[in-house]
């Protein structure tokens, strides 16, 4: 197992931060009511736990640690249940097609970097094993 590039692990955190800060700075910005603020918060935060729950998950199985059935599944349907309540919450928003989009990116590109981060720190931790043994 190789350590991952500095280069890929900054590029990760780059991914995770932009897509988070970008998120919750349009947030904050934007001129919905609190209570909408607080679905996409908590959608967006909720996003994140589910990707790095399904990744870690899918790389147990591979790597043949046990993962129990019932986790691997809610971590999949909430990976898509945050999914589905930002599509249907965009939908109904009366935002701009411009401001939706952007939202949306910016969840993808939150997911993408956490998903990669956690990768990263497997791999990084699975590479300083492999030196100690």
């Amino acid at each position: 197992m190789k350590k991952p590039s500095i280069a890929f692990i900054a590029a990760s955190w780059i991914a995770l931060l932009a897509g988070i800060l970008g998120f919750i700075i349009g947030l904050w910005n934007a001129t919905m009511q609190l209570n909408e603020k607080g679905y996409y918060f908590t959608v967006l935060m909720y996003g994140l736990f589910a990707a790095v729950s399904v990744q870690k998950c899918v790389r147990d199985k591979l790597e043949g640690i046990p993962v129990t059935d019932i986790y691997y599944g809610i971590s999949w349907v909430s990976m898509l249940l945050c999914i589905l309540l930002l599509i249907i919450g965009l939908w109904n928003a009366t935002l701009l097609p411009s401001e939706k989009g952007f939202y949306a990116f910016a969840f993808l590109l939150s997911i993408f970097g956490a998903i990669t981060v956690q990768k990263n720190t497997r791999d990084g931790q699975a590479a300083k094993a492999e030196i100690r043994d």
